[in-house]
């Protein structure tokens, strides 16, 4: 982390430390990339992490799904370090290698299933334009529901939250690891 200097535990703030065993303890199981950066304000920290839980774990959506959200959020932003920890997630979760490398090189993917269409095309009018063309609002709504349409908003919302984070306070890749994205 360039631009933020996160102590090490010991030298946290009671607060800082309460929030940071809060996102130890979830899901996650480790505190890296915004959740380091959110602690200088433990309430964020504790909120988001909550919040991120939700959004990468227990959506309807399947993981294949998600990360595919994620991925495009991260392409959108440039999120480096975005891009690093969820290209594997994705990857494990099912995606097609050949979608992930096109929307790395900001390509329109041939998808082989009409339901990452949908998910992408929701994520990259979003992203793009602020907004859903009518019919793709009620193929989305259609093809998941509308729970799982309120869903995929939040998500993309919350990753554009994670990447505005991870890019404004330059939060590096791990080291060794090199940048996926151009600019």
């Amino acid at each position: 982390m360039s631009r933020l200097h996160i102590p090490e535990r010991e030298a946290l703030s009671a607060e800082q430390r309460q929030a940071l065993d809060e996102i130890v303890a979830g899901r996650r199981g480790r505190a890296g990339g915004p959740l380091l950066v959110w602690l200088k304000s433990p309430e964020l920290a504790r909120r988001a992490q909550r919040l991120g839980e939700f959004a990468r774990y227990e959506t309807s959506f399947p993981p294949r799904l998600s990360e595919l959200a994620i991925l495009v959020t991260a392409r959108f932003w440039t999120a480096q370090y975005e891009w690093y920890a969820h290209k594997k997630e994705a990857l494990k979760g099912g995606l097609d290698p050949a979608v992930i490398d096109a929307i790395a090189a900001r390509r329109r993917p041939e998808f082989k299933n009409d339901d990452e269409r949908v998910v992408y095309d929701v994520a990259t009018a979003l992203h793009e334009t602020h907004g859903v063309p009518d019919d793709l609002y009620r193929n989305a709504v259609n093809a998941f529901g509308e729970q799982a349409m309120v869903e995929l908003v939040g998500l993309l919302g919350y990753y554009s939250l994670v990447s505005m984070t991870l890019n404004a306070f330059e939060v590096g890749l791990p080291e060794g690891e090199t940048p996926e994205l151009a600019p």
